[in-house]
C-alpha cells in the first residue's frame, strides 16, 4: 500500500518535507553554516513549486520541517552503474533513513538528507539522488551563502525525483535534452535559452554548451515533468 501511495501522490493532501542537515566533510565552516540554517531558508522552494503547480490547475501545499543535525554520514551512492551495487546502496540508504528519522507532529511525505560540504575543499560534488519508493533523498550541497540559490534548485530537483520525475539531461554530455529538457523549446531563435527545465537544471546556450541556472526564477516545470509527478493526468 505504501509503495502504491509513493507512486500515486495525492496532491490535494499537504506535503510535509523533512530536511536533515549533515556535516559531510566534518569542517568548521560547514558546522557554522549548518548552525545558522533556518526552516525559512527553504520557503522559496515551496513557493516556487506552488506557483508552478498552479499553471496545471493544481493547488498544492508544501511544508518544510528542519530536523536536528545528524552526525552519522549517509551511505554514499555508488559511482558505477552496477545494478547490484545500486540495489545494495538503496537498501542501505533506506535502512539509514529509517534509523535516523525524527518524530514530528505530522508524518513526513518525503525525507531529504542534506550533505553539506565546504566549497574551499570541495569544488565538485557527487550527484544527488532520490528514491520514489520510500520517498527518501540524498542531496549534496555547498555550505555557502553564495550557493544558497543553486542549493534550492538542487533540492527542488530531488524532491520531484521522489515524486516520479525523470532527469531531462544527457548523462554523458550533461547537456539538457531537446525538447523535454528545455524551458522554451519553441523559442525562435532557439538559442540562447534564458530559463531551464527543473529536471535538467541547465540553461542551453547552444546545442553543445549550457550553464546551471542561478536561481529558481530561471526555472520552470514543463508538461512532461508535470505529467510524471501527477500534476497532469495522462
Amino acid at each position: 500500500m505504501n509503495a502504491w501511495k509513493d507512486s500515486n501522490q495525492n496532491w490535494k493532501n499537504p506535503i510535509f518535507v523533512m530536511l536533515y542537515p549533515i556535516n559531510a566533510d566534518g569542517s568548521i565552516t560547514t558546522a557554522q553554516y549548518i548552525e545558522q540554517l533556518d526552516v525559512q531558508d527553504f520557503q522559496p522552494i515551496s513557493e516556487f513549486l506552488q506557483q508552478q503547480a498552479q499553471q496545471y490547475h493544481q493547488s498544492i501545499t508544501i511544508y518544510f520541517k528542519l530536523g536536528s543535525e545528524i552526525k552519522q554520514l549517509t551511505p554514499q551512492a555508488p559511482n558505477s552503474s552496477s545494478v547490484l551495487g545500486i540495489m545494495l546502496w538503496s537498501l542501505k540508504f533506506r535502512y539509514y533513513a529509517w534509523r535516523y528519522q525524527q518524530n514530528f507532529n505530522a508524518p513526513a511525505s518525503l525525507s531529504l538528507y542534506l550533505n553539506f560540504y565546504d566549497m574551499k575543499t570541495h569544488s565538485v560534488l557527487q550527484h544527488s539522488t532520490a528514491l520514489e519508493k520510500g520517498r527518501v533523498g540524498l542531496v549534496n550541497l555547498f555550505a555557502s551563502a553564495q550557493q544558497h540559490d543553486q542549493n534550492q534548485i538542487v533540492i527542488a530537483h530531488e524532491m520531484l525525483h521522489a515524486f516520479g520525475a525523470t532527469d531531462k539531461y544527457d548523462f554523458i554530455s550533461n547537456q539538457p535534452i531537446y525538447p523535454e529538457g528545455y524551458a522554451d523549446p519553441d523559442q525562435q531563435p532557439l538559442y540562447p535559452q534564458h530559463r531551464a527545465e527543473l529536471m535538467s537544471g541547465k540553461i542551453a546556450w547552444n546545442a553543445e554548451q549550457s550553464k546551471m541556472a542561478d536561481h529558481l526564477n530561471q526555472i520552470v516545470v514543463r508538461n512532461q515533468t508535470a505529467q510524471e509527478i501527477g500534476w497532469i493526468k495522462p
